[in-house]
């Protein structure tokens, strides 16, 4: 029913419409008090009234000016001081109003214009009456009430349309910052699970190997809880890096690189696997920070499923063109639970792929699983 409005904005509207009451009764008393025309002091209290609650409620200030103007019609009276108000309401309803009453404050204005023209020629105010030869002046004083009241309906219908680009700038400001906080959070989660998933496994393959050592090697069994002792310590310092960047956003903190390698594969072969490494052709020169951290991620994920999943030794083949860089992992599939398609470690590492403008495939092939990726890299200095 009523617009929100600021305690102030409320002020402000119920002293200009004292004001105005104030002002015009003065005018209307001008031969003394009391005011011998009442009728002018009851049209002036409606359009000051119009005038305090134009912004709170503009479709019921357009009634109420309405109400006034008709009594002001039906009375006789002519123009008075107070009618200075309906310029107000008309750009109230254009402004802040809602469509219906919108449409109503144009409608006002046209319908104004020609009802102003008809009643004072009617009543004879112009000194002329309705003839043939008051056409041109009616005509006149039509085009000039149109104009001053849709003047004002127009200026409000402006400020109407800056209110809505600058609503919807907020609301793509808004979404764009949504956006790019959840791209954050999906990037933080896939960080998250390539760590996890990667040391969890490293560290389940160490203690079945040491439990298994136990009696009859102490010192492997020893070497294995040093090799989980130190994966989860890095696993621990990954998280910890990874929940500050999702308390602190805008700190990203470094990214695994190429010269991460190493220590990935060390961690794979402290768990007991075979590991095979071939890099033909090296990097000519040094990969774009984009494209050495997919890198490192989807050989983590990779080597995180062959540990799981595998049963055989893991071959790894890297070979970077001039233009691109293929990444393949093959391994020995133990069980048939690792498929193309299924996974939250094979929807990783095509989203790093993708990332960077590359593709991925993986999948069973001839009772392997192979990971099989080609990663655009453009010009390397």
């Amino acid at each position: 029913m009523f617009r929100p409005m600021k305690p102030y904005q409320i002020v402000i509207d119920a002293c200009a419409a004292v004001a105005l009451f104030v002002f015009c009764v003065a005018l209307l008393a001008q031969g003394g008090w009391p005011v011998e025309d009442l009728n002018g002091v009851v049209v002036t209290a409606a359009m000051s009234v119009a005038l305090g609650f134009r912004r709170a409620a503009p479709g019921r200030a357009l009634g109420v000016a309405w109400i006034g103007a008709v009594l002001q019609m039906i009375v006789g009276l002519g123009p008075v001081p107070a009618n200075i108000a309906i310029f107000s309401v008309l750009y109230t309803t254009a402004a802040y109003g809602t469509t219906t009453v919108f449409r109503l404050g144009l409608a006002s204005s046209l319908v104004g214009a020609v009802t102003i023209t008809v009643y004072l020629f009617a009543t004879g105010w112009f000194g002329v009456g309705a003839s043939w030869q008051s056409v041109p002046l009616a005509i006149v004083v039509l085009f000039a009430a149109a104009f001053a009241l849709l003047l004002a309906w127009t200026a409000g219908a402006l400020v109407r349309t800056a209110i809505r680009a600058r609503e919807n700038r907020r609301a793509q400001e808004r979404a764009e910052s949504e956006a790019v906080v959840e791209q954050e959070r999906v990037r933080i989660a896939r960080d998250m699970h390539d760590v996890v998933a990667h040391s969890l496994a490293v560290v389940i393959a160490q203690a079945d190997g040491a439990r298994y050592a136990a009696a009859s090697d102490p010192v492997a069994a020893t070497a294995a809880l040093g090799t989980i002792s130190t994966t989860a310590r890095s696993a621990l310092a990954d998280v910890r890096l990874l929940l500050t960047q999702l308390r602190h956003s805008q700190s990203d903190g470094p990214q695994p690189t190429l010269a991460d390698l190493e220590g990935l594969y060390a961690q794979v072969r402290h768990a007991g696997v075979e590991l095979r490494v071939s890099v033909d052709p090296a990097p000519p020169g040094e990969p774009p920070a984009a494209v050495q951290l997919a890198v490192y991620r989807i050989l983590q994920e990779a080597l995180t499923n062959a540990m799981r999943h595998g049963d055989g030794p893991v071959d790894v083949s890297l070979a970077w063109r001039a233009d691109r860089v293929e990444l393949r992992v093959r391994n020995p599939l133990a069980t048939a639970s690792v498929t193309a398609g299924g996974g939250h470690g094979l929807v990783g590492m095509r989203e790093r792929a993708s990332l960077v403008g590359g593709r991925l495939e993986a999948g069973a092939v001839a009772g392997e699983f192979v990971v099989d990726a080609r990663i655009p890299i453009g010009g390397m200095p």
